[in-house]
């Protein structure tokens, strides 16, 4: 039997859905908003084929903005409940990751960092392709800009945050990047069944994430 899948991602500036039938794509949309999320999410989803009715639903956990990632959970929860169906999450960065491996295929181990609320950012170094932890979800730390624009030296940094850090230390290179609903099969079946929940946002003091 085939499976329907909504993937909900709103935790960005970007405001993205898509609707799978098992591995096909069967429509997708990708704004950037900025603002308004909640007003146009439920609008968007509906306008998908069948009003996005799915038998499973994955929404983007964060770390991101404060209110688009309970945006986009509480409308998850909502129709998973409505349709009585399950609802997954997957995390911002990972996701972002992901595209970075199959649109660039870094070779070396590389930072994604995406800005959340009140312009805070929040990073990992991820592995590249062919690592068996690029299949792992990824702990996400929170550093101040000047701190991780020095840990991160010369590095590309790719991201929602990446201009802002480049920008910082004054060199280097922004690959400006926002999570798409479309790309979700890019994640491992574990970084696809995160609970839904918020993910921790805040890492201790100087954190540094696993790759």
């Amino acid at each position: 039997m085939s499976e329907r899948l909504l993937v909900i991602d709103c935790a960005t500036p970007a405001l993205s859905s898509a609707l799978f039938e098992d591995t096909v794509c069967l429509a997708h949309q990708h704004i950037e908003l900025g603002r308004g999320h909640a007003e146009a999410l439920l609008p968007a989803i509906a306008a998908l084929p069948d009003g996005g009715r799915a038998s499973r639903i994955l929404v983007d956990i964060g770390p991101g903005s404060f209110t688009g990632v309970r945006v986009g959970l509480a409308a998850a929860t909502a129709l998973g409940f409505a349709w009585s169906i399950p609802v997954q999450g997957y995390g911002c960065l990972d996701l972002v990751a992901a595209m970075v491996r199959d649109q660039y295929a870094p070779d070396v181990p590389f930072p994604v960092v995406m800005v959340g609320g009140h312009g805070e950012l929040f990073w990992a170094l991820y592995p590249p392709a062919g690592d068996p932890k690029a299949a792992e979800p990824v702990a996400v730390s929170s550093t101040p800009i000047d701190e991780l624009a020095e840990q991160l030296g010369d590095a590309i940094v790719y991201g929602s945050g990446a201009q802002t850090l480049v920008e910082a230390r004054g060199s280097g290179t922004a690959v400006p990047l926002l999570p798409h609903a479309r790309s979700i099969a890019l994640l491992s079946p574990l970084q696809r069944s995160l609970p839904a929940k918020p993910m921790a946002e805040r890492a201790k003091p100087n954190g540094s994430p696993r790759a």
